[in-house]
């Protein structure tokens, strides 16, 4: 198996009960998750080994296992020592945890199977930092339909649509496509989307077109903190176009400006006030991880192996 060199073979993940070397991990072609896409996932970062938003992050993994009908492996407890755990087996002190339940291993059948146990892997890999001058500068995006599913609310594996996407703005060295859907914007490949108009932080509407980023309520919460008033509505695509900003927020963007969309400028075609506020106020939440967020909590890492409640 040879692995990208931005994934070290040699880092420590988690699969099914045991903690082992990424290079030895081995997936049956028989799970359901690499058959059907038959799974949910979830992204949690870490700074300085303190994972960030966590709770909202297991709580949308726990409703993302529910939309699928599959029965959450760990409890909250489990889960958060699985991640500590694989946060200190790690090198870097900024990390990404990877986290992916899928159905299971069982003969290739579209119905759900029955006494299946789940498979759950995790891994890390370190923190992708947008480099300092992109973020003063903004970033390129460009506009595609949407021609996704229509449960954008589920995170789930089976993420063709996005990938599909994704690779337009790729193409053409773009940071995100933006995605319309009827005249209406939806979201990103891998990010959502907010724009400013009339000084207002403006959000689509919460529904299943779109999957709610754990950033979300946390913008709400920051756009309170520092005054900016907020909205969740409809956004018209030429509101879209006709934005005073527009930005992208996911867990590995924090919070980015968009100043190019589809070859023209967003306003001045720099990052706005609001954006550069909200960026700020992204920082300052960083910095009030608690320490109950910390790795390295267990004395000895080899005396307890963790397996899923119903495994």
């Amino acid at each position: 198996m040879s692995f990208p060199s931005d994934l070290s073979a040699e880092s420590v993940c988690y699969l099914n009960g045991t903690f082992q070397p990424l290079s030895q991990c081995r997936v049956s072609v028989l799970d359901r998750g690499f058959i059907f896409g038959d799974g949910v996932y979830e992204v949690i970062p870490a700074y300085g080994r303190r994972v960030f938003q966590v709770d909202a992050h297991l709580a949308r993994l726990a409703r993302s296992l529910n939309a699928v009908e599959m029965t959450n492996p760990c409890s909250k407890e489990d889960w958060l020592a699985l991640v500590q755990e694989v946060l200190a087996r790690n090198a870097e002190d900024d990390q990404c945890i990877y986290i992916q339940v899928t159905r299971g291993v069982a003969r290739r059948d579209h119905a759900f199977p029955r006494g299946v146990e789940p498979t759950v892997f995790m891994m890390s890999f370190p923190f992708p930092h947008i480099p300092a001058d992109k973020r003063a500068s903004g970033v390129a995006c460009i506009t595609a339909p949407d021609l996704r599913w229509r449960n954008g609310h589920i995170k789930s594996t089976a993420l063709l649509g996005n990938v599909l996407a994704r690779q337009l703005s790729a193409e053409i060295g773009a940071a995100e496509t933006i995605l319309i859907r009827d005249g209406w914007l939806t979201e990103a490949s891998a990010s959502n989307v907010w724009v400013v108009r009339n000084g207002r932080l403006c959000a689509p509407l919460r529904d299943h077109d779109k999957l709610e980023g754990i950033r979300v309520s946390l913008l709400e919460e920051l756009a309170s903190e520092v005054g900016i008033n907020m909205e969740f509505r409809p956004i018209a695509e030429w509101e879209l176009r006709c934005a005073e900003e527009i930005m992208l927020t996911s867990a590995t963007k924090e919070v980015i400006s968009v100043t190019t969309l589809d070859g023209k400028n967003v306003s001045e075609g720099r990052p706005g006030p609001v954006s550069q506020s909200l960026y700020a106020a992204y920082q300052d939440a960083k910095k009030r991880i608690g320490p109950d967020n910390c790795a390295g909590q267990h004395a000895d890492p080899l005396k307890k192996r963790y397996r899923p409640k119903n495994a």
